[in-house]
């Protein structure tokens, strides 16, 4: 498990920076999801399932961006293209979705997308309540298992609240 502050300064931040998406409430809604995503690192690929690394990204979720999100928006494709790296291409112009589990710039950035194409609001800074619901909503959404009080709990877990 990654210590949440280092995450914050070393991962979040510089990554969301990089491609213009940074404020300090995404920087609370990452940092929140990959507490209730994966324990914040413990785990790198679902247990019996799909997802991928920190943020637990599935593989369908990773095309779906590329396809339908960046593909129509020619600068912010420019950008996030290149934070990949030369052998992290795949098919179609996709990058091969390993990158989620091997870079954590690349998955922080992709996991920033699934809530920038959203139009549900980001929560204030350090707002982890109002952060728990835009994760169930946008990132688990309805169809997930997760829960707000699962959410709140892996923050505990992660000792990020007390």
């Amino acid at each position: 498990m990654f210590n949440s502050e280092q995450f914050c300064n070393y991962i979040i931040k510089p990554s969301l920076e990089k491609v213009n998406l940074y404020s300090a409430g995404a920087e609370t809604l990452l940092l929140g999801t990959a507490c209730a995503e994966s324990r914040l690192g413990t785990y790198l690929h679902q247990v019996n399932g799909p997802a991928l690394g920190v943020f637990q990204m599935e593989p369908a979720t990773h095309k779906d961006i590329w396809e339908n999100y960046l593909n129509y928006r020619s600068e912010l494709k420019s950008v996030v293209s290149g934070l990949v790296p030369r052998r992290g291409w795949g098919g179609n112009n996709i990058p091969n979705d390993s990158l989620l589990i091997t870079d954590l710039e690349y998955a922080c950035v992709m996991a920033r997308l699934v809530y920038r194409r959203s139009p549900i609001a980001l929560p204030e800074a350090c707002e982890w309540r109002t952060a728990s619901f835009v994760w169930k909503d946008v990132y688990n959404t309805h169809l997930g298992a997760g829960t707000v009080g699962h959410f709140m709990e892996s923050l505990r877990d992660c000792s990020v609240i007390t």
